[in-house]
């Protein structure tokens, strides 16, 4: 009860903190709504009902042929191939007859005409009977229309955004797909104003790509978020394991393992990156796996020397003497009283790995595209001054996503402060 008690006290204290409580609130909300970022932004429609049966695109693959086409790969939800499916109209619905007469009148010339005048007729019972068949009315000026399908019952619910981070359309209302602007620009070369991306559904313009800007911001900053709070787990993880053993044991073993750590700790995660990626396909995996290898020692070193504090204790004295355990005794006497350090430097750790992956991501050096990457975004931005729809949101959501950390970190850390508490 007594550590029940003493969390209340400090969750409290924590709340009274109104820039971090509130920056946490922030934080949780932004977090939960971009983890489902597939039901925000995507090209596929969350749930499509066709003739009755449902069908939910955001989570399972679909064939053409499941809505009544004739491929066996998955359909463009955004194409108009797609869309004149479900409304019955075959592909080339129209076509000019004229093409043929042209293409069939231009081998008779006059001669010919006068030398083949059994054929001629012929030509005319054979058309004569095509019209019969084919009944096309006489209104038609040359327009043969093809019979049509019968449309189907469908209804769809889309995303918000309907596009991903990799998507690329082909075709715009605004007749501008690459770097697109989310408001109304005038172009220099005919003078002609081009309207609003919003006419397309890109509500923050698009990339040098034709990209979606929103998209590709709303998953890189959940990929951010999650291998920042990844890389803050992990290495608190190993660093209270490497840290706890230095600690608790002392002697030769705290000796070696500190001179490890300094040797290790002197080597540049950016060198160890670069030779890695010059063998190594880069990935989210691998730098995850490099980062590792250094983020734990910040909290090994306040682990370890919160054990060599608390194993001198008299509780951990009896402990020993009544013959628990050393991993009992780390686990269940040590390591609770130890966590003071670690909780409070977690944000920071988390700030620590959403910066390491936004700066290798802005040098080329992270994940491969199309992945989507707040780096990236900001490397766009640097080489596109002029797409001011690309720098400025990207650099505001990382700004407030990591002050906002900070603000949640000093609150953790005066909450759990022994000298602030009563």
């Amino acid at each position: 009860m007594k550590i029940t008690k003493d969390f209340n006290l400090k969750w409290n204290k924590f709340k009274h903190d109104k820039r971090a409580f509130i920056s946490f609130i922030l934080l949780l909300i932004l977090f939960i709504i971009t983890t489902p970022a597939e039901f925000l932004c995507n090209t596929r429609p969350i749930i499509l009902v066709v003739e009755g049966k449902t069908f939910i695109p955001v989570l399972f693959s679909y064939s053409e042929k499941d809505f009544g086409g004739t491929l066996l790969s998955e359909p463009d939800y955004l194409s108009k191939k797609f869309r004149n499916l479900l409304d019955g109209i075959p592909e080339d619905n129209y076509f000019d007859s004229n093409d043929n007469n042209k293409s069939s009148s231009f081998d008779i010339n006059l001669d010919d005409f006068e030398e083949q005048e059994p054929v001629f007729s012929i030509e005319i019972d054979d058309f004569e009977d095509e019209v019969n068949e084919s009944h096309i009315s006489p209104n038609t000026n040359g327009v043969i229309l093809k019979p049509s399908k019968k449309p189907l019952d469908y209804w769809a619910l889309w995303p918000p955004v309907r596009y991903d981070y990799k998507y690329i359309p082909t075709e715009s209302s605004t007749g501008n797909v690459v770097l697109a602007a989310p408001y109304k620009t005038i172009d220099t070369a005919t003078s002609q104003v081009i309207e609003s991306s919003w006419i397309d559904g890109h509500y923050l313009g698009t990339d040098d790509r034709g990209r979606d800007v929103l998209a590709r911001l709303v998953y890189g900053l959940r990929i951010s978020m999650m291998f920042g709070i990844s890389i803050a787990i992990t290495g608190t993880i190993i660093g209270c394991l490497l840290g706890g053993t230095q600690g608790y044991f002392g002697g030769w073993i705290d000796l070696i393992g500190q001179r490890l750590t300094e040797i290790w700790g002197s080597i540049p995660r950016l060198y160890i990156l670069i030779i890695l990626s010059s063998f190594l396909v880069p990935s989210a995996l691998l730098l995850f796996l490099i980062l590792n290898l250094t983020a734990w020692m910040g909290i090994a070193a306040y682990t370890r020397a919160e054990f060599l504090k608390i194993r001198n204790f008299e509780y951990v004295k009896s402990a020993k003497a009544m013959g628990v355990s050393n991993f009992r005794i780390m686990r269940k006497h040590i390591l609770p009283n130890a966590l003071t350090p670690v909780i409070t430097f977690f944000p920071f750790e988390v700030t620590a790995g959403i910066l390491a992956l936004v700066s290798l991501d802005f040098l080329n050096l992270g994940v491969p595209s199309p992945a989507p990457s707040m780096g990236e975004l900001l490397a766009q931005g640097k080489n596109n001054l002029q797409a001011i729809w690309i720098l400025l949101p990207t650099f505001v959501t990382l700004t407030a996503t990591l002050t906002m950390l900070t603000f949640v970190g000093e609150g953790i850390r005066n909450a759990f402060d022994p000298k602030r508490n009563n």
